[in-house]
């Protein structure tokens, strides 16, 4: 404290200043030009200083550095120490992390490995415990932790939070065993799509921070003027902040956080994580300092991070050094006042953890033709699916025209278990997807035109799983995904070329190409998002919660 004091008030040299650059001011809501100082990893101050080491600033700016309030490195399929490997790089130095993909496949074993493989790099990776395992008492897992093992695993590793509340039913209707994972942290984020009036009052009762699942101004308004804080979330195929953004104001702006929930690996590499969603901000009319306060101050405040998330005396020296004033001309990155990272690459090594516990997840029945093969019913309740969100419809159509048939099949206990339900909008022909990333069950899905190809693609999985591609009979694209079924135990760029290979085959199929269909279809077994939706025992209506039909 002494040294950052003397630094501060100028009788010291600095251990580093960046000269003349313009400093992102969230607290004013502006930018300046002046000299910043940094001493023993956080900042002295802004105004005129000489370091040890300088820099040149002239022309530059300096922001906040990013923090992706909540996302599941398990989407991107990729080891969360790949993942940071690009995603610091890009600007983010905090995350909210939720294991609860893994947790539902392996438990506690999933969670350590993800705790594990993220030592020593220089973000802060905020693990949240997953609060729903399995997600509804509706689903089959490979793991249940009760209250009781909430509260053992939360002390055990000091997580974070509590993850995203999804059972907002059991929330709602006092369940003995969720009002008891909501005692355990201060920190709780939420998860109540559609969820207002009396019912969101009552789920707010439950000490709920925030929510990333709203799809219309009116609904971020009514939770923002109920105390939480709502998070902007622009996925890969939850795209929500071109309609959420408008709900931002002058009064309100302090209540708004980013998120990424769900990112491929693409995205990851092309367009950044919290980097896009200041750019796209801006896009739709955000004032740039705006967008910077919101994707930095507002997300340290909102989880009651002190000191971080500007660039001011006694702060956390985590920062951008950018050509542009929003960040996406990142020239470095720093944390704790250390460069981290420059011109898009990372400046430090990982050691990953060791995942071959991990591997063998899956563990299935023998499947044939028949298990592919659902009668149709003039009438009967179909699952419509849409572009950029993971929200569906049901609807009752009269013919199988232009159906594809989806089977969740169960993976974790030989059950045999499988639901079946036909799907409109994805057109899918001449052909077959199936794979183990299955929110948040993480089951076997399985969707395509004929029984022959769904089979072979099931049976191209293999007992560690992954994504499988079937093309008029021949399996002509896999990606295996061995931690789990959920991600890829080589690198980064390997999965990026597998995935390039796969896309290039579904280039030559006809589906709907306004739909990235692997993270889609991974959503479509989610029964705690409206409105129909399918796990191993049938069809789910989620607004009726209760099934349409099972089978």
């Amino acid at each position: 404290m002494k040294e950052l004091i003397q630094v501060a008030s100028g009788k010291q040299k600095a251990d580093l200043v960046i000269k003349n650059v313009t400093v992102a001011d969230v607290f004013n809501g502006r930018y300046f030009v002046g000299d910043v100082a940094i001493c023993g990893g956080k900042f002295a101050g802004v105004g005129s200083y000489s370091g040890k080491t300088e820099i040149d600033g002239t022309g530059k700016y300096l922001l906040p550095s990013f923090y992706d309030t909540h996302l599941h490195f398990e989407s991107v399929m990729i080891r969360p120490s790949e993942y940071l490997k690009a995603a610091v790089p890009r600007g983010v130095t905090a995350l909210n992390a939720d294991p609860h993909e893994i947790a539902n496949v392996c438990g506690e074993t999933g969670i350590k490995f993800m705790l594990d493989d993220v030592k020593g790099i220089p973000c802060d990776v905020h693990f949240m415990m997953p609060s729903c395992v399995p997600a509804t008492p509706e689903d089959k897992s490979g793991c249940v932790l009760d209250a009781k093992d909430v509260k053992r695993l939360v002390e055990k590793y000091k997580l974070f939070g509590l993850g995203e509340m999804m059972n907002f039913p059991a929330v709602i209707g006092g369940d003995d065993d969720v009002t008891e994972k909501l005692s355990v942290c201060d920190i709780i984020d939420g998860h109540a799509p559609s969820v207002g009036g009396n019912a969101l009052n009552a789920y707010l009762c439950g000490n709920i921070l925030t929510d990333h699942e709203c799809e219309t101004v009116d609904e971020v308004l009514e939770k923002i003027s109920k105390g939480m804080y709502v998070m902007i979330r622009e996925g890969s195929q939850t795209k929500n902040l071109t309609a959420n953004i408008k709900a931002v104001n002058k009064s309100n702006l302090r209540r708004f956080l980013f998120c990424t929930d769900d990112r491929n690996v693409e995205d990851l590499f092309e367009i950044g994580t919290i980097q896009n969603a200041v750019r796209m901000a801006v896009e739709c009319g955000l004032s740039p300092i705006e967008a910077v306060t919101i994707a930095s101050l507002n997300a340290f405040e909102a989880y009651g991070i002190k000191k971080h998330g500007a660039i001011a005396p006694d702060y956390s020296a985590d920062f951008l050094l950018c050509s542009d004033n929003i960040g996406q001309k990142i020239d470095a990155v720093y944390y704790h006042g250390d460069r981290v990272a420059e011109n898009g690459k990372p400046l430090f090594d990982v050691t990953p953890a060791d995942a071959s516990k991990l591997y063998g997840s899956v563990h299935i029945k023998s499947v044939t033709k028949k298990d592919f093969e659902f009668e149709f019913k003039a009438g009967m309740p179909a699952m419509r699916v849409f572009p950029n969100t993971v929200v569906t419809q049901t609807v009752y159509p009269k013919s199988r025209d232009g159906l594809n048939l989806m089977c969740c099949i169960e993976r974790h206990s030989n059950s045999g278990m499988i639901g079946h339900c036909y799907v409109d909008g994805f057109n899918l022909k001449n052909g077959a997807i199936a794979q183990t990333v299955g929110h948040d069950a993480h089951n076997i899905t399985v969707l395509g035109d004929n029984a022959g190809d769904m089979l072979l693609a099931v049976n191209g999985l293999g007992s560690d799983g992954g994504l499988v591609l079937v093309k008029d009979g021949k399996l002509i694209g896999k990606l295996p995904l061995e931690i789990a079924g959920l991600m890829t135990d080589g690198s980064a760029e390997n999965a990026l070329k597998i995935r390039a290979e796969l896309f290039k085959a579904l280039g030559d199929m006809d589906y709907n190409k306004q739909i990235e269909p692997f993270m889609l279809l991974s959503f479509l077994t989610l029964i705690v998002i409206p409105d129909a939706k399918l796990n191993h025992k049938g069809l789910f209506g989620v607004s009726e919660w209760k099934y349409l039909y099972k089978g």
